[in-house]
C-alpha cells in the first residue's frame, strides 16, 4: 500500500488526533474547535500555527475523503459532529509507532534521545536504544514510513523525520542545532552519575571558595529563598544537590530547619567545615525520603542540581522530589535554561569530565503541572554580565495540593 501523501494541515490535523485519543481519552473524539485548539496550541507544536476554522473543516474533509478520519455523532448532549482518526489502522501502527509518528507530525525531524522525552505520555520507551530501535524498523518497512536526516554541522546528533509528506527540513547554513539531551546517557546512568561524583569532589574546595558569598550579589535569589524560609516556618526544609552548603546555610540563617543532601562526598565534607551547625548529608536526590522529624518537607529546593539530568530523566527525578513534600509544601526549581549540553573538561582549576544540560523553561513548567503541582509561578532572568554569567536562568515554584 503506497503511504498517504499529506500536506502540512493535514499532518498537523492527524498529529492532534492521534494525540489526544490518548491524552485526552474521555473527550474523545474530539469537535471541529477542539481539532483547531489543538492544532493551535503553544507547545509541543513545530512550528506554531494558527489555522482558522474553515482551514481545518476543510483539512478534516480532505482526510475524510481519503479514509483517514471517520466522522462520528456524539453519543451523549447535542448531536455534534466529532472526528477519528483512522491512520493507526491504515498504517497498522503498534502502540511505539504511533507514538513516535504523533510526535514526528506534530514537531518535524528530532533526534531520537528528543522523541523518547516527547512521547512520554503516549507510550515508555525504555531507554534512547528502544527508540532507534523502533525507528529503524519503521524505516525498513516495504514502505518506509520514517529516514535518517544526514547530521547537520552543530548538531550533536542526527534526527529523523516521517515520510508522510514534505516536511521542511533546515539546509546546513540556516539549520538551528538540535540538542539530544540524554547524549549523556551515552554510556548509561551508572557511568555519568559516577563521572558527575568525581568531578564535582575534584573541584569541592575551588567551588566553595568561588561561590560561598554569591548570594551577596544576587537579590531576587535572596528574595526567593526568603520567601521559601518564611513559607516553611519554622518546618523542616531540604536543598538537594547543596554543594558547598551556602544556600542551606542561608535557609538556616533565615528561620528554616534546614538540611543539604548532595551527591558528592567532598561537597559534603567542604559543607560540614564552613557550617558545622549545619545538617549535611550525602544522598541521591532521586531517593529523597521524609524528614524524621514530620510527616513531609516543608519545602525542597532543586538550586541548580538538575542540571546534569538528561531531558527523559527529568519526569521521574520531579516525581521523586515531589513524592515527600507535605501537603502545601513547595518544591522550587533553579535551572540554566537554553538547548545546548556543555561539555567541561577542566573547571575551577580541576581536571573534570562534566556535561551541563540546559533544559528548555516550557518543558520544565509543563512537567512539574505533570507530577501534580499546582499555584505554579516563575521567574526567567538573563545573564548577568557583570557575573560573567553565560547562560538565561529559569526559577519555578510550585505547591503540593493539600
Amino acid at each position: 500500500m503506497a503511504l498517504p501523501v499529506l500536506d502540512d494541515e493535514e499532518q498537523r490535523v492527524l498529529g492532534v488526533l492521534l494525540e489526544k485519543q490518548l491524552t485526552v481519552p474521555a473527550t474523545y473524539p474530539l469537535t471541529l474547535s477542539a481539532v483547531r485548539t489543538g492544532c493551535n496550541q503553544t507547545s509541543s507544536r513545530e512550528p506554531v500555527v494558527e489555522y482558522d476554522e474553515p482551514t481545518v473543516e476543510a483539512a478534516l474533509k480532505r482526510l475524510k475523503d481519503r479514509h483517514l478520519v471517520r466522522v462520528v455523532w456524539s453519543d451523549s448532549g447535542r448531536r455534534t459532529l466529532k472526528y477519528h482518526q483512522l491512520l493507526t489502522e491504515v498504517l497498522e501502527l503498534d502502540d511505539a509507532e504511533r507514538a513516535l509518528v504523533t510526535v514526528l507530525l506534530l514537531r518535524g525531524p528530532q533526534a531520537p534521545g528528543e522523541l523518547r522525552s516527547r512521547t512520554d505520555r503516549l507510550h515508555a520507551f525504555a531507554d534512547r536504544g528502544a527508540v532507534e530501535t523502533v525507528l529503524a524498523a519503521m524505516a525498513a518497512r516495504p514502505e518506509p514510513l520514517v529516514r535518517e536526516l544526514p547530521r547537520q554541522r552543530g548538531q550533536h546528533d542526527t534526527r529523523w523525520t516521517h515520510l508522510l509528506g514534505d516536511v521542511p527540513v533546515a539546509t546546513e547554513a540556516a539549520a538551528e542545532p538540535a540538542v539530544d539531551r540524554d547524549s549523556v546517557l551515552a554510556a548509561g546512568g551508572q557511568q555519568r552519575d559516577e563521572r558527575v561524583r568525581a568531578s564535582y569532589d575534584a573541584v569541592a574546595e575551588g567551588y566553595a571558595a568561588s561561590l560561598l558569598a554569591e548570594l551577596d550579589d544576587l537579590p531576587f535569589e535572596r528574595w526567593l529563598l526568603d520567601r521559601v524560609a518564611a513559607h516553611a516556618d519554622g518546618g523542616p526544609v531540604v536543598e538537594v544537590g547543596s554543594g558547598p552548603g551556602h544556600v542551606t546555610a542561608y535557609l538556616a540563617d533565615a528561620g528554616a530547619d534546614a538540611t543539604g543532601l548532595d551527591l558528592s562526598p567532598r561537597m559534603v565534607e567542604e559543607a560540614r567545615r564552613r557550617f558545622p551547625e549545619g545538617d549535611y548529608q550525602v544522598g541521591d536526590l532521586r531517593r529523597l525520603m521524609r524528614p524524621t522529624s514530620a510527616p513531609g518537607w516543608s519545602a525542597v529546593l532543586a538550586w541548580y542540581s538538575l542540571i546534569h539530568l538528561a531531558g527523559s530523566e527529568l519526569p521521574e527525578a520531579l516525581g521523586a522530589l515531589t513524592r515527600p513534600l507535605a501537603p502545601g509544601g513547595w518544591l522550587v526549581v533553579a535551572l540554566h535554561t537554553g538547548a545546548e549540553v556543555r561539555h567541561h573538561d577542566d573547571w575551577f582549576g580541576a581536571p573534570v569530565d562534566l556535561d551541563f544540560v540546559l533544559h528548555d523553561p516550557a518543558a520544565v513548567i509543563a512537567l512539574l503541572e505533570r507530577v501534580g503541582l499546582s499555584d505554579l509561578e516563575w521567574y526567567h532572568r538573563g545573564a548577568i554580565a557583570r557575573r560573567q554569567e553565560a547562560t538565561d536562568r529559569l526559577y519555578v515554584v510550585g505547591r503540593k495540593p493539600a
